[in-house]
C-alpha cells in the first residue's frame, strides 16, 4: 500500500490503449493517478503525443501533442481536419527528427519513408483524431506496418516466407481492426491446380512460425483469384483495408488491375 500511494504516473505505449483499460486502470490501480497513454516511435526518439500532469485526463485518449511537435489529422486531400479520421503528420521539422538514413545518399529511401504521401509533410503511417480539447485518439497504422497487439510488423516479412512457397503464386496481407487490436487477414493465389484447403492453411501457417515468430501468424487466411497491384507492380494493402472497413479507394486509376478490388467487396463479414 506504501508503494502504491506513492505512485503518481503510469505510461502505456506500444498500441492504443482500449477505453476499458482506461477504466481498470483507474477503478483497480488508482483513482488519483495521471495516466499517460504516449504514441511516437524509435524512428523519432520522441513521442508525438503523450501525456501532462496539469491536463485533464479522457477515456481513450492521449492528453496533448508533444513540445516542438506540429502535429496534425490531415484528409485525403491533405487538409487538416478537427473531430474525424485522418492520417498522423507533422507539418513542420521537429527537434528530433533524422535527417537522413545510412547508405542512402540521395535520401531516396528517406523520402519514400516519410514525404511520398503528402509532399514535404512528414506522414508517420498511423490514424488518429485531434479532439475538440486538443487531445489525439491513436486508431491504428494507416500504412503497411502490422501492429498485432502492440508489435510492429513488416508485411514484407510475411511475405518473405509465403512467396517463397511453391504452393502460392501470390499473397496479400492487412491489418483489420478489431476490438481493439489488430487481426493479421493473408490473403493467397494458390498455385494453379491447387486448392486452399485446411492442409494447406495450416501448413503456410507452420511456416510463417517457423521462419518468424507466432505473431506473425494470420488469424484468418483466405483464396484470392488475383492480387490488386499498381502499375509498377507495388502491392495495395491499403486499397484492400479500405475496402475491407468500407472507406474510399482514391487511387485506382493507379492500379493495374483494379477489378481485383472487387472481390474484397463481395467478401462476407469478417468482423468474427
Amino acid at each position: 500500500m506504501v508503494l502504491m500511494s506513492a505512485l503518481k504516473t503510469v505510461c502505456s505505449t506500444g498500441s492504443p490503449l482500449s477505453e476499458e483499460s482506461f477504466r481498470f486502470v483507474y477503478r483497480d490501480v488508482k483513482e488519483d493517478i495521471c495516466l499517460a497513454s504516449i504514441s511516437g516511435g524509435t524512428d523519432i526518439v520522441s513521442c508525438f503525443a503523450l501525456g501532462c500532469p496539469i491536463l485533464p485526463v479522457y477515456e481513450g485518449e492521449l492528453q496533448c501533442r508533444g513540445l516542438g511537435m506540429k502535429v496534425e489529422a490531415y484528409d485525403f486531400q491533405g487538409k487538416p481536419v478537427v473531430g474525424r479520421q485522418g492520417e498522423l503528420v507533422c507539418s513542420a521539422a521537429f527537434p528530433s527528427q533524422p535527417i537522413y538514413f545510412w547508405n542512402d545518399p540521395d535520401n531516396v529511401k528517406y523520402r519514400s519513408a516519410y514525404f511520398d504521401v503528402f509532399p514535404n509533410v512528414w506522414h508517420h503511417g498511423d490514424f488518429i483524431e485531434i479532439t475538440e480539447h486538443g487531445g489525439v485518439i491513436i486508431y491504428g497504422r494507416s500504412d503497411a506496418t502490422l501492429n498485432p497487439s502492440g508489435v510492429r510488423i513488416g508485411t514484407a516479412e510475411i511475405y518473405s516466407v509465403v512467396e517463397a512457397m511453391d504452393e502460392i503464386s501470390d499473397s496479400i496481407v492487412v491489418g483489420q481492426n478489431l476490438e481493439n487490436d489488430v487481426r493479421v487477414l493473408l490473403f493467397v493465389k494458390p498455385a494453379p491446380n491447387l486448392v486452399l484447403d485446411d492442409a494447406l492453411k495450416n501448413w503456410i501457417k507452420k511456416n510463417i512460425r517457423e521462419n518468424t515468430t507466432p505473431r506473425h501468424v494470420p488469424a484468418l487466411i483466405l483464396p484470392v483469384e488475383d492480387i490488386p497491384v499498381t502499375l509498377n507492380g507495388k502491392k495495395v494493402e491499403i486499397a484492400v483495408r479500405n475496402v475491407l472497413e468500407g472507406k474510399p479507394v482514391t487511387n485506382k486509376d493507379a492500379l493495374a488491375n483494379p477489378e481485383a478490388l472487387d472481390y474484397f467487396t463481395k467478401l462476407p463479414d469478417l468482423k468474427s
